[in-house]
């Protein structure tokens, strides 16, 4: 059973004239395509992959700098944890509030600028934090990385879908978002690392006293290199990309129109923008998403620290969390590839969080257990970073025009990021080690968010099986 649309949506009949507008011939799924989508994978993925790599690890090295003296240098100790959640958090407000129209007005801009442009904005700021002196500095810092990262993320999902079509997508995002999950376990070895070598006079229990400030310039740097490199690599738009020549970029269009509408080049649809706030999918998904990042959040941002709760020391505790980064980002990829095979999205959605939830119950219920409080974590990382780089997929291909996608999946990022915000709050030194109010506000939203994937699943197919009446059956799963 299906679970993505298979016929045009509404705004896409309204615009499918302008489609069959160019003449171009059916392009079958020959050789020819398929070394055309090898081709794009080896430029393409690489680049994008890396970048989120190192977005990731700046936006989620708090939590290993926490244990290397940050709070302790820049925040007078900060006893409660206020401060540090407060720092946190501070990423999330800007780049929720850019996001929609960041994403909006990068259609307007060739992609390789408008992602090197971003890159390179937050590699700076992550640089910059190693210089932060106090609370305030580090909350500027904070919020100008959300800011320059609104424009890369929301973005590559809409990228993506110029180039990979509905059957590819999934496995494209999934090794997309599971760098997110490297970034977890190479940060780990990373601040590992640091705290091994030891940079500055050394403080008992944390390391050398300058090691959090290494681990900011470590991380900061690439992300800022890697920037101008995509400037020069990654390719533009299918239509005037100088990396394929002109028959690959035919093939290209022809794909990027197949099962959407043309809302091709450097334009806005302001309809399309209507209907998309219109649409109640969104939303829906936006609580799915509301309740998977308010634990990556929690996860990325507290991991190391409730691994200490289990009676490890900083240092292993660094270490013991790259396992579970490990295991997500190959439950990621098994999942998606999966998922692309049966185009059914909804029903892994909703394991996904179910996995999840149980993780958090495990953590809740077993509180002396160490091997079954660590085999927890595993569920919570795999269950989380699943359900996410699915949910993205789902919702890439199923908005219909650019400008709806364009609309649409900032929409959806910038409602689930505010789980972020409450994420960031919700473990408190002062509820350590059991961490109940965390892990049980945690538990409830990934079980609703368990039911709301179950809810657009069941819409999608009722869709499905009302446009098979009017339309006839559809003869492909794109």
């Amino acid at each position: 059973m299906i679970d993505e649309e298979k016929h045009p949506s509404s705004d896409e009949r309204e615009t499918r004239s302008i489609n069959d507008a160019g003449g171009n011939n059916p392009i079958t799924k020959s050789d020819e395509e398929k070394r055309l989508v090898r081709k794009l994978d080896r430029r393409i993925l690489p680049i994008t992959c890396l970048l989120y790599l190192f977005a990731y690890l700046d936006r989620t090295n708090l939590g290993n700098a926490r244990l290397q003296g940050l709070t302790e240098d820049n925040l007078g100790g900060d006893p409660t944890g206020t401060l540090y959640d407060w720092v946190n958090s501070a990423f999330f407000f800007s780049y929720i509030i850019f996001q929609v129209p960041a994403t909006i007005t990068s259609k307007l801009f060739p992609p390789s600028y408008w992602i090197a442009c971003a890159a390179i904005g937050w590699g700076i700021c992550s640089t910059l934090m190693a210089t932060t002196f106090n609370f305030g500095s580090l909350i500027a810092a904070r919020v100008f990385l959300g800011i320059f990262e609104a424009g890369f993320g929301p973005a590559i999902p809409l990228y993506f879908s110029f180039f990979y079509t509905r059957t590819e997508m999934g496995l494209r995002m999934a090794y997309w978002f599971g760098f997110a999950a490297v970034a977890g376990a190479f940060g780990g070895l990373i601040a590992f690392g640091v705290q091994q070598v030891g940079y500055g006079p050394y403080i008992v229990g944390v390391g050398g006293e300058w090691d959090w400030k290494v681990l900011f310039l470590i991380e900061g740097i690439p992300a800022l290199l890697l920037g101008v490199l995509t400037f020069f690599a990654l390719p533009d738009r299918p239509e005037n990309t100088r990396y394929l020549n002109a028959r690959e970029r035919e093939i290209a269009m022809e794909r990027m129109n197949r099962g959407t509408s043309a809302d091709i080049g450097a334009v806005i649809n302001k309809e399309h923008i209507m209907i998309a706030l219109l649409d109640w999918r969104i939303y829906t998904g936006g609580m799915i998403y509301f309740g998977v990042n308010c634990a990556l959040a929690s996860i990325s941002a507290f991991l190391p620290t409730i691994i200490t709760t289990f009676g490890y020391t900083n240092a292993l505790a660094q270490l013991l969390t790259v396992p579970p980064y490990a295991v997500a980002a190959i439950v990621l990829c098994m999942t998606s590839y999966t998922s692309d095979r049966m185009q059914n999205r909804g029903l892994a959605v909703a394991g996904a969080c179910a996995v999840g939830t149980i993780g958090y119950l495990l953590l809740l219920t077993v509180p002396n257990n160490v091997h079954v409080r660590y085999f927890a974590v595993f569920c919570i990382t795999s269950g989380t970073y699943t359900a996410i780089g699915l949910i993205i997929a789902w919702f890439a291909h199923n908005l219909g025009s650019e400008t709806k996608k364009a609309t649409g999946i900032p929409m959806f990022m910038a409602i689930g990021q505010c789980g972020s915000i409450l994420g960031s709050h919700i473990y408190p030194s002062t509820d350590g080690p059991r961490y109940i109010s965390g892990f049980a506000i945690s538990c409830g939203l990934e079980a609703f968010a368990t039911v709301c994937a179950l809810v657009l699943w069941v819409s999608y197919i009722y869709d499905n099986a009302k446009r098979d009446r009017e339309y006839g059956q559809s003869g492909t799963r794109c």
